[in-house]
């Protein structure tokens, strides 16, 4: 795969594209099937980016990272997926204060999940539902589209994304 950095005529942000091949991106540019997901233009064309060359892994040089007791029982696994919208990092490992905020965050969730009830995809009807005194309030949690958040949200419901996905434990491996 090869990844360009795609810019808009109209100036809009530039975006990523991926493609097979070169060859690939010169068909899907003349097929007019490529355009920019701000404007819907198909005004794009390649921008100028630096290389992406790929270390070695036995290039890496080993950081060290001071001891720390925490304070806390932190999650032994972080996501591997970097927050949609966030800075890339890097390769190599985190610097330290991004890791304790990690962990942070992950028991800060795994706290307000012990809770809380889960109500799947009956969230935002069951969050409704509690607002306008038809069932009795308790915390919740589960899973609303964009759309079903944003109406909440214009009812006066108050709700908040969670930091880390969640995987239903008839899901785990």
């Amino acid at each position: 795969m090869i990844v360009y950095d795609l810019a808009c005529a109209h100036g809009c942000p530039r975006f990523e594209g991926w493609f097979r091949s070169s060859d690939d991106f010169d068909r899907q540019l003349v097929a007019g099937l490529l355009c920019c997901p701000a404007c819907g233009s198909a005004s794009v064309s390649k921008a100028l980016q630096a290389p992406r060359l790929a270390r070695k892994g036995n290039q890496l040089q080993p950081v060290s990272t001071p001891a720390t007791t925490p304070t806390t029982s932190a999650p032994e696994k972080l996501p591997a997926a970097p927050v949609s919208g966030a800075a890339p990092v890097a390769s190599g490992p985190l610097p330290a204060q991004a890791v304790e905020m990690l962990h942070k965050l992950a028991t800060m969730q795994a706290e307000i999940l012990k809770h809380s009830r889960d109500a799947g995809p009956r969230f935002a009807e069951d969050a409704r539902a509690m607002h306008y005194g038809e069932k009795e309030a308790a915390p919740i949690h589960g899973q609303a589209t964009i759309e079903e958040a944003r109406e909440l949200i214009e009812e006066g419901i108050e709700v908040m994304p969670l930091p880390f996905p969640l995987i239903a434990p008839d899901k785990a491996n």
